[in-house]
C-alpha cells in the first residue's frame, strides 16, 4: 500500500515515511492510492475478535511496510485493560429510545484522542527507532488533541511535542491535563486567538519545508495519516458491539469540528463497512452542518468563529475535510488545488452538484446543537437513563434524534468523559460530573506554558530555541 497527496505533488511512499511527515510536501493530505476492501467473509471472521486482533487486521491492509509480527506488538501493547480500564477497550450503551452510546473516553486523558494517540506514541517510537530519526512534533489542539497527545509522547525516545492551543478557551481541566506536565520533552504554547489561528501556525511550520527539514518536525494532529487509521478500527469493533450479525446496517452520529473523527468513518464506510449514513453533528461553529445542507463550503475567521460549551468543536477550518472532497471530486488533484486555493484565500467553494450526485455513494447527513439544546440533552439523557454525558456527546445525541429515521440504528460516538467540562455539567444537573479516580485536584498542580501572539515567526523562534 501506498500513499498520495490530495493535491497531487508527492510521488507515492510507503506508510511508515507518510506517517512522520505531516503535511504531504505540496500541502496536501495524505490517502492511500485506494481503499482495502471488505467482504462479508472478513467481516464475519473479525466479528468475534478482540479489540487488539481487530486493530491489528485493519490497521496491517495500511500499513505493508511494518512486518506483521512488530505491528502485532504494537498494537497488542496499546490496547490493553490497563490502559482503558476494561478488556472491552470500547463498550457501548444503549439508551432508553434505542441510540447506542459508543465508549471512546476510558482512556489515560478520558477523550477519544486517546484512542489513536497511544497507538500513535508506540508507533512513531517505533518506526523512529527503525530509521535512526528524532520527531519534534508541532500540533494543534482545540481541547482533547493537545492532552492525548502529551499523554502519550511524554518520555518517548527520540520525540519532543510543541502543542499549540487558544489562550485561556479550552475547560479548566484540559488545560490542566496538558500545562501541569513536567515532562522536559513536552512544551505547550498557548496562542491569543481561536483554534484555526493555532492550526494555520502549524500548516505554516509544515509548509516551510527548510525549517521542517532541519528540525525534523512532524504531527499528531488528525493530518496525521496513522491517527486516521487508528480511528477506522473502532467503527468496526462499534459495528459489531451494536448488532447482532453482519445482515445489519447501522449509522453512524460524529460530534465533528476538525472532520478527522468522521473521516476515519467515511474510509471504513468506503472499505464496506456496512454503514446506513454517517451524520455530522456541529455546534454553533456550523461549517461542516452547512456543507452538507447546502454543498456550499465557507470556512470562517477567528471574528466569526464562536466560542462554545463543546469547545473542542469550536473550529471553522476543518483540516481533514479535504481528505472527503478529494474523494468526493473524483479524486482529482487539480482540483481539490483548485479549491483550497479559494478557501486560503478566504472564499471558500460550491460543490452542491457533486453533493447531490454522490448523496447514497458517501451517506452524509447532519445538524446543529446550541447551548440551549446541550444543556437539556444532558438533563434527559440523566433523567431518563441515568447516564451524565460530556457536551460534545451531548450535541452527537440531540442531532442524532433530530435526524433518525425510522427503525434505524445510530450509534453516537462519545468524545469525552463530562468531569473535562464540569461548568457545563453543573449548570445542567445542578451538581458535578463524576471524576475518574486520579484526577482530583487536578486545576491546581503547578503549570507551565508560554503565551505567544498568533505569530508563525515567534513560534518557530521558540522551538528553535528549545531544540539548540
Amino acid at each position: 500500500m501506498h500513499y498520495i497527496s490530495t493535491r497531487g505533488g508527492m510521488q507515492p511512499l510507503p506508510f511508515s515515511d507518510t506517517i512522520l511527515m505531516g503535511l504531504a510536501p505540496d500541502g496536501g493530505l495524505a490517502l492511500p492510492e485506494h481503499y482495502p476492501q471488505i467482504g462479508r467473509e472478513q467481516l464475519d471472521a473479525w466479528r468475534g475478535l478482540s479489540y487488539a486482533e481487530l486493530a491489528f487486521e485493519v490497521i496491517r491492509l495500511f500499513a505493508t511496510d511494518i512486518p506483521e509480527a512488530d505491528l502485532k506488538d504494537i498494537v497488542s501493547r496499546t490496547y490493553t485493560a490497563e490502559v482503558y480500564g476494561s478488556a472491552e477497550i470500547t463498550p457501548v450503551k444503549r439508551l432508553k429510545d434505542g441510540l447506542v452510546i459508543l465508549e471512546l473516553s476510558n482512556g489515560p486523558t478520558l477523550a477519544f484522542k486517546d484512542m489513536a494517540m497511544q497507538f500513535l506514541g508506540n508507533l512513531f517510537e517505533y518506526v523512529l527507532a527503525k530509521k535512526g530519526e528524532e520527531l519534534n512534533i508541532v500540533g494543534a489542539t482545540s481541547g482533547d488533541t493537545g492532552s492525548a497527545a502529551e499523554y502519550a509522547m511524554r518520555g518517548k525516545a527520540g520525540i519532543n511535542v510543541f502543542m499549540l492551543s487558544p489562550d485561556g478557551l479550552m475547560s479548566p481541566f484540559q488545560r490542566a491535563q496538558m500545562y501541569s506536565l513536567q515532562d522536559e520533552n513536552i512544551h505547550n504554547i498557548a496562542i491569543k486567538g481561536m483554534f484555526d489561528d493555532c492550526q494555520d501556525i502549524v500548516k505554516a511550520v509544515q509548509n516551510d519545508h527548510a525549517f521542517k527539514a532541519r528540525h525534523k518536525v512532524g504531527t499528531v494532529n488528525s493530518i496525521n495519516w496513522a491517527r486516521v487509521v487508528a480511528q477506522v478500527v473502532y467503527y468496526f469493533k462499534g459495528y459489531f458491539n451494536a448488532t447482532a450479525s453482519n445482515d445489519e446496517q447501522v449509522s453512524f452520529c460524529v460530534p465533528s469540528g476538525n472532520f478527522g473523527n468522521v473521516c476515519a468513518g467515511h474510509i471504513a464506510r468506503q472499505m464496506g463497512l456496512p454503514v446506513e449514513r454517517l451524520i455530522v453533528a456541529t455546534n454553533e461553529n456550523d461549517v461542516l452542518d452547512e456543507f452538507f445542507r447546502t454543498g456550499v463550503y465557507r470556512p470562517r475567521g477567528t471574528a466569526n468563529t464562536w466560542v462554545t460549551s463543546s469547545p473542542s468543536m469550536d473550529i471553522s477550518k476543518a483540516s481533514n475535510f479535504e481528505r472527503f472532497v478529494f474523494d468526493l471530486v473524483g479524486r482529482d488533484a487539480a482540483k481539490v488545488r483548485e479549491l483550497w486555493a479559494k478557501v486560503d484565500s478566504g472564499e471558500g467553494f460550491d460543490l452542491s452538484a457533486q453533493l447531490a450526485a454522490t448523496r447514497e455513494q458517501f451517506g452524509f447527513a447532519s445538524g446543529k446543537s446550541t447551548h440551549a439544546d446541550r444543556l437539556a440533552t444532558i438533563r434527559q439523557v440523566d433523567r431518563e437513563d441515568g447516564v451524565v454525558v460530556d457536551t460534545h456527546t451531548a450535541d452527537g445525541i440531540k442531532v442524532a434524534r433530530d435526524v433518525r429515521r425510522p427503525g434505524e440504528t445510530v450509534v453516537c460516538l462519545e468524545t469525552a468523559l463530562p468531569a473535562k467540562f464540569a461548568d457545563t455539567i453543573r449548570e445542567a444537573l445542578d451538581r458535578d460530573p463524576p471524576r475518574p479516580a486520579g484526577f482530583d485536584g487536578i486545576e491546581n498542580l503547578p503549570q507551565r506554558v508560554t503565551v505567544f501572539d498568533a505569530d508563525a515567526a515567534a513560534v518557530k523562534d521558540f522551538i528553535e530555541a528549545a531544540l539548540a
